[in-house]
């Protein structure tokens, strides 16, 4: 079976803009039908009046923001020659159908590059922070590739910057790339980091990723009509730096040290021996505690806490105690003042709450909007292996045959946890 051509221009490849070019056209009312197709009627509405508010702003801050994606939040693709659309990969379901995930897998020969935030991610935040009066930078970045080189990258980029302040907001991943870069002494400019659901600690949801058993990988794989999610795990996700860099350390919750490729199943998709080496160095490195970081973090969301090796496969321990990808554990910073929120990873930048939060944190260093305690855990833990989660997202998605909405829904929560992790009654 043959992947769809790298060169074929799909709807999605039509549709990509720019961030400057999709808040122009949100302000100005262009390409409405295009933009309510790709984005629907809702969010079309609050992107709309959003990126309204943010063009008519005056900036009141000298200080100028850098939005961080999390990893998967950055669009990758390729140009293509002068007068046709860049050749969209992540994430055009078009290519996935096709197979052509496999141009992901380092190292790349491909030319990947980074293409902008995801809009339903992170475009209502961006707009949000220009509304308020700040000039606000989304640094997007290619979240395949080592974590140092990343924050080397965007420690240039920030030295760069003439303001006379700058303020680092960062979700998921984006956190840990920005507590990296504030070692350089070239960024003592740098005011305050506000992390959003950042794995401080790492994510059980990257050996997921390795192991292809995570949700964004299965249901990615259900839409992939080439491949099951053991080969993605194995071909393209396994080689992925990143990924080994944000698996948790051992410590007291976590007796398993998941650095050692020892300590991982056998059988099935395992990780790079290299790359988990490169995992365990960054680890070391990372700064114990940042005094100008605030970190918020999502609670009451069923997350993998723990896992324990048993019988040749993973066993992880499922609670509330996280937001669905990060333990809250590992999203608390020591040292830090931490923020408590009741919702899920991918949709903390979404939320009107935690943005205002946000600017209540970069201007005063506190927020009253959000719990200083994360709450009561309310539901029971349960136990879930990998051979069960491989059970999940087996039958291949007719994209062909959902209607606009569901598409949206399908690619919008890739993420969403599987029934398995539901509290038992």
């Amino acid at each position: 079976m043959i992947a769809v051509p790298t060169d074929e221009i799909s709807i999605y490849d039509r549709m990509w803009h720019s961030d400057a070019e999709l808040c122009a056209l949100l302000a100005q009312g262009g390409a409405r039908r295009e933009l309510m197709a790709a984005f629907g009627v809702a969010e079309y509405a609050l992107l709309a009046a959003l990126a309204h508010k943010a063009a008519s702003a005056r900036r009141r801050h000298a200080e100028s923001i850098y939005l961080l994606p999390g990893i998967m939040g950055s669009q990758l693709g390729a140009p293509r020659a002068a007068g046709a659309p860049a050749d969209l990969l992540w994430l055009d379901p078009q290519d996935v159908i096709g197979g052509t995930l496999t141009r992901l897998q380092l190292p790349d020969a491909t030319g990947l590059g980074p293409l902008g935030a995801i809009p339903f991610s992170y475009l209502a935040l961006q707009l949000r922070l220009r509304a308020a009066g700040f000039a606000v930078t989304v640094h997007d970045y290619d979240w395949r590739r080592n974590l140092d080189e990343l924050a080397t990258a965007f420690a240039a980029r920030v030295h760069a910057d003439p303001a006379p302040g700058i303020f680092l907001v960062a979700h998921s991943m984006g956190g840990l790339i920005a507590r990296r870069a504030l070692e350089s002494p070239d960024l003592a400019r740098v005011r305050r980091l506000v992390t959003l659901g950042t794995p401080h600690g790492g994510s059980f949801g990257a050996a997921q990723a390795i192991r292809g058993t995570y949700p964004v990988v299965r249901r990615l794989a259900a839409l992939d009509r080439l491949h099951d999610a053991e080969f993605l795990a194995t071909r393209v996700f396994s080689t992925f730096p990143s990924l080994h860099q944000m698996l948790p350390p051992p410590g007291p919750g976590l007796p398993l040290d998941l650095y050692d490729a020892d300590n991982w199943p056998q059988s099935g998709p395992r990780p790079d021996p290299r790359l988990l080496a490169e995992g365990r160095a960054f680890a070391a490195r990372l700064p114990a505690m940042e005094p100008r970081c605030i970190a918020i973090c999502g609670t009451q969301q069923r997350t993998v806490t723990s896992v324990r090796l048993a019988e040749d496969d993973f066993h992880y321990l499922v609670s509330d105690a996280g937001d669905g990808t990060v333990p809250l554990a590992s999203a608390q910073l020591a040292g830090s003042d931490n923020y408590y929120v009741r919702c899920e990873h991918s949709a903390l930048p979404r939320s009107a709450t935690v943005a205002r939060a946000v600017l209540e944190l970069l201007r005063q260093g506190r927020t009253t909007r959000l719990a200083a305690q994360p709450g009561p855990r309310i539901a029971r833990t349960v136990t879930v292996s990998d051979r069960q989660l491989r059970t999940t997202w087996l039958e291949k998605v007719d994209w062909a045959t959902l209607a606009p909405e569901l598409r949206r829904s399908y690619l919008n929560q890739l993420n969403q946890p599987p029934r398995h992790y539901a509290a038992l009654t």
